[in-house]
């Protein structure tokens, strides 16, 4: 077990918290979490490319001319893909790109995302994320005292709305929950901080 430090919003420590080291101190898999990242940009990715066949270009379906006698070649559609204007062959078609990715690697790589920023000085356990209103700059004053420079990742319970009101409108601050946390988030953010319940649950969750 290890001890981390909690503070307030005015980064005064005002007690601590037990966690775990099969969690926030496992060793590091790099491969985990490149294949998480892989797994969730494959997931959102839109596969809604096109290129029309035979079947869908415009044009008549009738011959143009007759099989015989003639003398040019015989053809069937005007829609052929040997003509000009005619169907693609084996053109891109609108398709899924997401696959399955195995709960335990998925937990795995979350595991080593937080162990990473723990052992880089990057995490910050914050007592609650309590704000009085829904305005922006009550939650900059709280970010300036913990060094919110560049991309910050907060992480609570869900339902604190006074948090996602003033954080939406912040640049490279992201509110997450602890439900909904992936290490892609844990590996883009520069600071994290996580309130003393959503850590309490997260461990519970990610525990072995």
């Amino acid at each position: 077990m290890m001890t981390l430090d909690v503070v307030n919003a005015q980064n005064e420590k005002v007690g601590a918290v037990d966690v775990r080291d099969e969690v926030f101190g496992v060793r590091v898999n790099a491969d985990l979490m490149w294949e998480s990242v892989v797994h969730l940009n494959a997931k959102e990715r839109r596969g809604t490319q096109m290129a029309k066949n035979r079947a869908l270009v415009s044009g008549s379906g009738k011959k143009p001319w007759r099989q015989k006698g003639t003398g040019r070649a015989r053809v069937g559609s005007i829609r052929n893909p040997l003509w000009r204007h005619g169907g693609t062959v084996f053109g891109p078609q609108p398709r899924d790109y997401s696959y399955r990715l195995p709960q335990k690697m998925l937990l795995g790589a979350l595991r080593s995302a937080l162990s990473v920023k723990l052992a880089e000085q990057q995490l910050a356990v914050i007592d609650e994320f309590k704000l009085d209103s829904h305005k922006t700059k009550s939650l900059q004053e709280i970010l300036d005292r913990f060094d919110g420079g560049g991309a910050v990742l907060l992480v609570d319970l869900p339902g604190n709305r006074n948090l996602e009101l003033s954080s939406r409108n912040l640049e490279g601050v992201e509110l997450v929950s602890n439900r909904e946390l992936h290490p892609y988030h844990l590996l883009q953010c520069r600071r994290l901080l996580i309130s003393r319940p959503a850590a309490e649950r997260l461990q519970e969750a990610l525990a072995p």
